[in-house]
């Protein structure tokens, strides 16, 4: 009798590990359910409409540079440079803008044009001088953090300073009660665009293939440096989209912002569902870890919790969904 439980047991908890390592985001959605669940019991401020305002403005940043960072991922890459793109492209934009009378448009497109560089340098190194991402972005991230002192002079441009196109994020319109910014209409719209062509496109399937297999993806006549190369410079963009974003959520350009964003936007990509070790995952899940890590930290505060162990508990998180991913792998066995 024993036995026929224990077979049975294992026999759902494989099931469960096929459909877990089939919808990758069916996990971090479970999380996010419950997660409000409890909070809601715990604080009954949790669900007004000011506090939801707050966590989806924080997640607004984080989850647009969890967009790019799960592209880089899903190659089983890594970039540990979006944070120091994001605020270089940030101070491009604004200070640019600010000294010289540079119209909005003018202003941003410059800044896109800045992030897509960035993401093509960390590209070229990766796939021309095969340096693992690893090496490669956090040596990047020192460049990049460096130029943007040096170009900022360690001095914040005001809001005031900028065209208002660029603090177009920032704005607000309300939806019963609850005040939505753009910035979080932005990242909605690239996340359902990132999904769609990942889903649907040549281009996709090519960096779902290059992250599972990169040798049998080169011998089945994938470009897979030329994917790479796409798919850093993609990223690069789109740090750009959420350098606009940041400046809307802070009404002004510091060059000491967004200083852990990129541990965030891993963190956000991890919990969401992607493999570490590419090959698996999707955008759709990123935006819930974004929203799962908002969550925490944001009910965690308001049931009064210090701040060490709301970062204690982040890290638990990161352990946690690490160990689950290995987990949901094996069904490959």
């Amino acid at each position: 009798m024993t036995a026929v439980v224990e077979q049975r047991d294992r026999s759902l908890l494989t099931r469960v590990q096929h459909v877990l390592h089939a919808q990758a985001t069916i996990g971090p959605a479970v999380v996010l359910l419950a997660s409000v669940i409890v909070f809601a019991l715990l604080s009954e401020r949790f669900l007004t409409p000011g506090n939801i305002s707050l966590i989806l403005q924080q997640v607004a940043v984080v989850g647009t540079l969890a967009v790019g960072q799960t592209i880089v991922i899903l190659t089983a890459g890594i970039d540990l440079s979006c944070g120091a793109i994001m605020v270089l492209t940030s101070i491009v934009m604004a200070k640019f803008a600010a000294e010289t009378g540079l119209p909005g448009l003018p202003a941003l497109l410059l800044g896109f044009l800045v992030g897509t560089l960035c993401g093509l340098l960390n590209g070229l190194l990766v796939t021309r001088l095969k340096l693992p991402p690893f090496i490669v972005t956090l040596g990047t991230l020192n460049v990049f953090f460096a130029l943007n002192l040096w170009y900022s002079g360690s001095a914040t441009i005001r809001g005031s300073d900028m065209p208002s196109l660029l603090l177009w994020t920032g704005q607000t319109f309300t939806v019963g009660g609850t005040r939505i910014t753009y910035g979080s209409i932005l990242l909605v719209v690239l996340v359902a665009a990132m999904a769609f062509v990942l889903k649907n496109t040549a281009w996709g399937r090519h960096v779902y293939s290059t992250g599972d297999d990169l040798e049998a993806s080169r011998l089945s006549g994938i470009r897979t440096a030329r994917v790479l190369l796409s798919v850093y410079a993609t990223a690069g963009l789109i740090y750009a989209v959420a350098a606009w974003t940041l400046i809307g959520r802070i009404a002004s350009a510091s060059p000491q912002a967004g200083q852990t964003d990129n541990l965030d936007s891993i963190t956000a990509v991890v919990i969401g569902g992607t493999s570490l070790f590419g090959g698996r995952g999707a955008v759709v899940g990123s935006l819930i870890g974004a929203l799962i890590v908002g969550v925490f930290r944001n009910g965690l505060a308001l049931a009064g919790v210090d701040v060490l162990w709301q970062t204690m508990a982040v890290g638990v998180l990161i352990i946690v969904a690490v160990s689950l991913d290995q987990w949901i792998r094996k069904v490959k066995a």
